[in-house]
């Protein structure tokens, strides 16, 4: 097991900390949103309308053009100490998120560097989990960059709750019930994509350490619906693009094929019901298509995993 180095308790002021001190330096850039909530499938859908998200869109395709030269910038390494919030292990370190649309959004970084496409590992979800206690919030990961990665380097990612300004704290439990599952893993019938749901307990309750719990979750979503470990230079990357979110209670993991629908970005916040636009226009889009039409397009059909 990872040696932990964050002291319970001592996160969520970690956090209140630095978002204060990283305001004050200009490290921290925060985007204004406003936000309107579309109802479908009984789900309210959080979407924000992110007048500046266009100067974001315009950071991540310049990093997108030196990916592949030498000198390839990468935010994590070194990462801007402005922007350090706490040290969770000795692999993985807590950030700010530098453009973040909800406040408080924290990053989960590895130390040293590996791919997003590369599968979670026990550490990964050791420093997961020794955070998530820390507040109420969701975790998620996106893996690779046809499922909203904006950057190479590994890292999870950790928002607070609520996720919007009303309706319940999360959007998508609106049609999960962990609790009422006979197996479990399974599915949620009122999502019309390929999906793998499971009941989840991190809770210290029990012997086993929760990160262990978490990372046995995962591989089970993982073998639902449809995705293996393929070797890549010596170490195990997923064989397709995927969201993953986490809660204490639940995990789901979505398959994906693309990155966006009609120009809108759709990352793992999408499917727990909260889809970001740049304007109008795209508002626009997404109330003409529907937001569960939305992920419809950027995940895989029920079929193709069948």
């Amino acid at each position: 097991m990872e040696h932990l180095r964050l002291r319970p308790g001592t996160l969520w002021p970690a956090i209140l900390r630095q978002t204060e001190h990283a305001l004050q330096r200009g490290a921290l850039r925060p985007i204004e949103t406003v936000q309107t909530v579309l109802e479908e499938r009984g789900i309210g859908f959080v979407v924000r309308q992110v007048s500046s998200l266009a100067r974001k869109e315009k950071a991540r395709q310049t990093h997108k053009a030196e990916a592949g030269t030498r000198s390839a910038v990468n935010p994590f390494l070194p990462y801007d100490p402005d922007l350090f919030v706490a040290d969770l292990s000795d692999t993985h370190v807590a950030l700010l998120n530098k453009y973040n649309v909800i406040d408080h959004h924290l990053l989960i970084v590895t130390r040293c560097f590996k791919p997003q496409e590369a599968l979670l590992e026990l550490a990964d979800f050791a420093a997961l989990t020794a955070a998530m206690p820390e507040f109420d919030g969701l975790g998620f990961y996106n893996g690779g960059a046809e499922s909203g990665a904006s950057q190479r380097h590994k890292h999870l990612q950790i928002v607070p709750l609520p996720l919007g300004e009303a309706g319940p704290p999360l959007p998508i439990e609106s049609v999960l019930e962990p609790d009422c599952m006979d197996e479990p893993i399974g599915t949620v019938p009122g999502l019309p994509f390929l999906h793998a749901f499971a009941r989840l307990e991190l809770a210290p309750a029990g012997s086993r350490h929760p990160a262990h719990a978490a990372l046995d979750c995962y591989h089970a979503l993982l073998a639902a619906a449809g995705l293996s470990a393929v070797e890549v230079d010596g170490e195990l990357h997923q064989s397709a693009p995927y969201n993953l979110l986490v809660t204490r209670r639940w995990m789901l993991l979505v398959p994906r094929h693309s990155e966006c629908v009609e120009g809108i970005s759709v990352n793992a916040l999408g499917f727990a019901g909260s889809l970001f636009v740049r304007d109008e226009a795209q508002l626009e889009v997404v109330k003409r298509l529907g937001p569960m039409s939305v992920l419809q397009r950027v995940a895989l059909p029920v079929a193709a995993g069948r």
